[in-house]
């Protein structure tokens, strides 16, 4: 069936599949609600293979890289972007710096991307889009590098993380966030789409017991043509706040992704749920 220029679809992408067992029990439990369709796995965490056991009871999930640089063991010898003679990645504040000093090594990360690309072709799921934590893909120092090494393995999908600015504009701390994604993006010439997404939403939607308020209120605003909605469900358990500190919120996300009412919305405005694969083309082998 055929799609006109005004149907309004949504790929419902859920965040950090792998940070934690509870996150990824969270994330599932989307999933099976039938409102997350799209996921992006972190694959250099002690959860990472919890993550991937759970995906594989449900085929159906498009599961794409969730590129990290910032938390956990590089899966490569990069001393550009680990701690003197560790294999630890720096936190994110001296990642940002040292990219903007011209620290970080194009080849490593390059050598890295790939590896974690890699790394989930070899477990069976060769990423069907490609996003980063935190965004550091958005960086203007490596972008580029990050794109070509996804066009390397043939990973058409990458994240423009580019919200507009009306979106929610009171809350000035995911202003000024969407603001310096919006001026690295114009400093790397970074296209603002790689594949038929022509809207980026989830930014603006952070804040706890306000998620549900700033969801409903967006939903019958979507544009038409394809839109990503990044969420973060999940159960806050003790591993998670070792490696972010968005916790209890991810439980405010939970509730209301799964609700009959949010599912109710979805319906009353005609808002069909696709998943990254749809767009592409891609799938996972059998």
């Amino acid at each position: 069936m055929g799609h006109t220029s005004s149907a309004r679809r949504l790929i419902i992408n859920a965040d950090d599949f792998g940070i934690s067992r509870g996150v990824n029990a969270g994330i599932m439990e989307a999933v099976r609600a039938g409102v997350v369709a799209s996921a992006s796995l972190i694959v250099n965490l002690p959860d990472t293979d919890d993550a991937v056991a759970r995906a594989r009871s449900w085929p159906a999930l498009a599961l794409g890289l969730h590129l990290n640089f910032t938390c956990g063991l590089s899966l490569t010898d990069s001393a550009s972007l680990t701690r003197g003679g560790s294999r630890e990645f720096y936190p994110l504040p001296m990642f940002l710096t040292r990219a903007f000093a011209g620290l970080v090594d194009e080849a490593d990360i390059t050598r890295e991307c790939l590896a974690q690309i890699d790394h989930m072709t070899r477990a069976g799921f060769p990423p069907t889009h490609l996003d980063s934590h935190r965004h550091v893909h958005a960086h203007p120092a490596i972008s580029r590098v990050v794109l070509a090494a996804a066009a390397m393995r043939g990973i058409s999908a990458v994240r423009a993380p580019y919200e507009p600015l009306a979106t929610n504009s009171s809350d000035w701390r995911a202003t000024l966030q969407k603001i310096g994604l919006i001026i690295c993006g114009r400093l790397a010439r970074q296209p603002r789409s790689r594949i038929r997404t022509n809207h980026f939403f989830g930014i603006s939607l952070q804040g706890g017991t306000r998620f549900g308020e700033r969801l409903f209120s967006l939903i019958p605003r979507l544009p038409a043509g394809i839109s990503e909605l990044m969420v973060h469900p999940g159960h806050a358990d003790a591993s998670l706040a070792s490696y972010d500190g968005y916790t209890e919120e991810r439980e405010v996300e939970l509730k209301v992704l799964c609700s009959r009412e949010f599912r109710e919305l979805l319906s009353q405005h005609e808002i069909e749920l696709i998943a990254f694969d749809r767009v592409n083309g891609t799938s996972r082998p059998d």
